[in-house]
């Protein structure tokens, strides 16, 4: 009893240990994928590379890790998870140390792009699924948990990694997460070894997809396709932002790196925390009554969002500006907050992992194009110009959902 005890109170203990794990891997997930966009100005002063030049190197990122999103997912329901999260951070921080090193855009390219996006594609399906397997009735929580380390990874390592650049120069910014990436990989290995075994001792559903079968399963929705094409709307519009808005501060505003990394986010990412709550306990509270909420709720968030992103690249006032990102962040959280939820009303069960995988990739790959397509438009125009552009995307992407919700989702959906 006492064995039975103590080996059930350790599996309590490792299950949150787990999520630690998870959340300082995670969180150099998105702060690798974030100091590349806040450094942008001193990388092109020291390689005497030009705005389109960046873009697509930030283009063929988003491309590598869209592309390869749905892979991983499979993947994931084949290989031991544990292993890929391991070769995950390993090969996205060994990316990461390595672009400190680059030269010119070939290696950045090779390095950014490639490495550092092929990597950090394996890293959500396999840690998700992992998650999963270690928690059941707190599952919830832990996924929670996971996510904050999405916000803070982008937030605070913008200001990081300004603080770095403009200190020790924007290399450095590269060798620090990467060697710290590196050193937790193999923290992780070792914790889980330590695990052996249980992973594959936890009983999970057999729920292995055919690719092609859940591709004619989305394309046979006409209400999937236009949520999937909404969804690429907002992902340029998102891409296309995190991508140069730092950039944008520090040249518009004079700010420092730090400063301009660190409030390029927070802001934003403020308000989508409350935009996400409170869109989700609208859609909860009517959409028994009223099956076409979640559709609605996402017209709503991209339509009054678009006005405030015209706004950011038409205002002359920083406060202003920090007015507008966070109320445009509201509204894209009120989006978010139904994106997969939306989905599955039109989305069997057993199809709705890989279908979900299938929009992500197809969002980042429409999205991937968004940074080559500023730059251009910067150095012909300027970022006010490119940012006030984006405006049109949310509303092209309200105009699709509010398509699909009119014409298809009352013969699609699926009650539940």
């Amino acid at each position: 009893m006492k064995t039975s005890s103590s080996s059930q109170s350790g599996g309590i203990a490792f299950k949150w240990e787990l999520i630690f794990l998870l959340w300082v891997a995670y969180f150099l997930n998105q702060g690798d994928r974030q100091i590349f966009n806040v450094v942008i100005p001193l990388i092109k002063d020291d390689l005497q590379i030009n705005d389109i030049q960046i873009g697509w190197v930030a283009s063929i990122f988003t491309l590598v890790y869209g592309l390869l999103v749905p892979i991983a997912g499979l993947l994931s329901d084949k290989m031991n998870k544990g292993k890929i999260i391991f070769l995950s951070l390993m090969i996205f921080s060994i990316g990461t140390l390595l672009t400190g090193i680059g030269n010119g855009v070939f290696a950045l390219v090779l390095f950014r792009s490639i490495a550092t996006g092929g990597g950090e594609a394996f890293y959500y399906p396999a840690a998700n699924s992992l998650i999963a397997r270690f928690h059941h009735e707190t599952r919830a929580t832990a996924m929670a948990i996971h996510q904050t380390s999405l916000y803070a990874g982008i937030i605070l390592s913008g200001f990081i990694a300004g603080y770095i650049g403009e200190n020790y120069g924007w290399r450095m910014a590269f060798y620090v997460f990467g060697i710290i990436g590196i050193l937790w990989a193999f923290i992780i290995l070792f914790r889980l070894k330590k695990r052996a075994g249980t992973e594959e001792a936890i009983p999970t559903e057999n729920h292995e997809q055919n690719a092609w079968e859940v591709l004619k399963i989305v394309a046979s929705k006409n209400t999937a396709i236009l949520l999937s094409v909404a969804f690429g709307f907002m992902c340029f519009v998102n891409i296309g932002y995190l991508t140069w808005i730092p950039t944008y501060l520090h040249e518009n505003y004079q700010l420092s790196l730090a400063s301009s990394g660190l409030n390029s986010t927070l802001y934003h990412f403020i308000g989508a925390f409350f935009g996400v709550l409170l869109g989700a306990k609208i859609a909860d509270k009517y959409s028994f009554r009223r099956i076409t909420v979640r559709l609605e709720i996402q017209v709503l968030g991209l339509l009054i969002g678009a006005p405030f992103i015209y706004l950011i690249g038409q205002s002359n006032s920083l406060p202003l500006t920090y007015l507008y990102m966070l109320l445009f962040g509201f509204f894209r959280g009120v989006y978010d907050s139904n994106l997969f939820a939306a989905l599955f009303d039109v989305i069997e069960i057993k199809y709705r992992a890989a279908s979900t995988g299938f929009m992500l990739s197809f969002g980042f790959v429409v999205g991937a194009f968004a940074p080559v397509l500023l730059g251009y438009i910067k150095m012909n125009m300027s970022m006010s110009v490119g940012i006030t552009l984006l405006a049109f995307c949310y509303v092209l992407g309200a105009i699709a959902i509010y398509v699909a919700s009119k014409m298809f989702f009352k013969k699609e959906y699926i009650s539940q």
